[in-house]
């Protein structure tokens, strides 16, 4: 496998210590990290690699991904048009405004 050139870290809303606070996974975030494969691989961009993550501590922005090597946060990530937003966003090289964490 060669480096991706961009990773996207989908909010798991697990924590090794303490209560989980559920809210990215609750809000779909693993579901939505199957489509988010699904149509990188549709729109043919294999140089993009997607993982999930433990608690990304911006519950109240939940569902959230990050986009590396951009270090792009986006939050309210629920539906399937917000994932096509960030995959545009990769694939035009600026951030979607709609979904940017500030």
């Amino acid at each position: 496998m060669t480096k991706p050139k961009h990773h996207v870290f989908v909010c798991g809303s697990f924590r090794a210590n303490g209560t989980p606070q559920g809210v990215c996974n609750k809000g779909g975030s693993m579901q939505l990290m199957q489509y988010l494969e699904e149509e990188l691989a549709d729109r043919g961009m294999a140089d993009v690699s997607v993982s999930s993550t433990g608690c990304l501590k911006v519950c109240d922005r939940g569902p959230a991904l990050v986009v590396y090597p951009e270090n792009w946060w986006f939050g309210h990530i629920d539906s399937e048009e917000a994932i096509d937003a960030v995959i545009d966003s990769i694939k035009s090289g600026t951030p979607s405004a709609d979904h940017v964490i500030a």
